[in-house]
């Protein structure tokens, strides 16, 4: 009936595929960036992983201690009993009413 038969795949060498080619492209790409950043900044100044990781923590200490911020100014609003108006439009006829 029918038959199937499968190729047995050449042994050796092959040719470069896709993904070698992307990635020798890729990495001569990132090297030439990073040649072209110590020509521009200097060679003290070009941003390591460390760098970058620091940068991103002090980045997110600063967020963390806005957020704290904000919610004991908040908190306190509230202990103060201060509240604001639900509907802006309400507040004014009210105000404008009596």
């Amino acid at each position: 009936m029918w038959r199937f038969t499968v190729a047995a795949a050449p042994t050796g060498t092959q040719p470069a595929g896709f993904v070698t080619v992307s990635r020798t492209v890729v990495s001569a790409a990132a090297d030439l960036m990073t040649n072209v950043q110590r020509v521009v900044v200097g060679p003290a100044k070009v941003r390591t992983a460390w760098d970058n990781a620091f940068a991103a923590t002090l980045a997110d200490k600063t967020a963390r201690e806005a957020r704290l911020r904000l919610t004991r100014e908040v908190a306190a609003l509230v202990a103060a009993g201060h509240t604001a108006p639900r509907n802006r439009a309400g507040a004014q006829q009210k105000a404008t009413a009596g």
